[in-house]
C-alpha cells in the first residue's frame, strides 16, 4: 500500500490484511494506493501499476478521494483471472461504500472481491482411478 496518510495505523493493518488474504487466494500481487493522484488517473494508475516488482501478475486499486478517483489496473497475466467485468462490479461495489463514507471498508471489501474473482480454477486429475 502506498501514500494514505490519513488512515490510520488500524486502517491501513485491515487493508493490507485483505491484501494477503486476496494474494493468497488469487496467486497474484495486490497493491493500494489511497492519495491524490495527477490528472489524468487512469494514466496516472497505470503508471504507478508499472513500476510494481512483477507488473504483469498484478493488480492496483488506485483512490484518490479528494478527486473521487478510484482506478484498478490489471496486468496482463492477471487479466487472465481477472476480467474487466468482474473489476466493473467491484468498482460498483466500492463506490456505494466510498458513497456511504466508508473508505476503508470499501477498500478492504474491493481487494477481497478482486482475489476472488481471480481465484484459479482447480485442476481435476482425471488419470486417477
Amino acid at each position: 500500500m502506498a501514500s494514505g496518510d490519513t488512515l490510520s495505523a488500524r486502517e491501513r493493518a485491515d487493508i493490507e490484511r485483505a491484501v494477503r488474504i486476496a494474494e493468497q487466494l488469487s496467486g497474484l500481487s495486490f497493491s493500494v494506493y489511497v492519495g491524490p493522484a495527477e490528472a489524468p488517473a487512469r494514466a496516472y494508475a497505470e503508471g504507478l501499476h508499472a513500476e510494481l516488482v512483477a507488473p504483469a501478475r498484478s493488480v492496483l486499486v488506485m483512490v484518490d478521494p479528494g478527486q473521487r478517483q478510484l482506478e484498478i489496473v490489471t496486468g496482463t497475466e492477471a487479466r487472465r483471472f481477472l476480467h474487466d467485468t468482474d473489476c466493473q462490479l467491484v468498482v460498483l461495489a466500492m463506490r456505494s461504500a466510498f458513497a456511504d463514507g466508508d473508505l476503508v471498508g470499501g477498500l478492504v471489501s474491493g481487494v477481497q472481491q478482486l482475489g476472488d474473482h481471480a481465484r484459479h480454477p482447480r485442476t481435476v486429475h482425471t488419470d486417477e482411478p
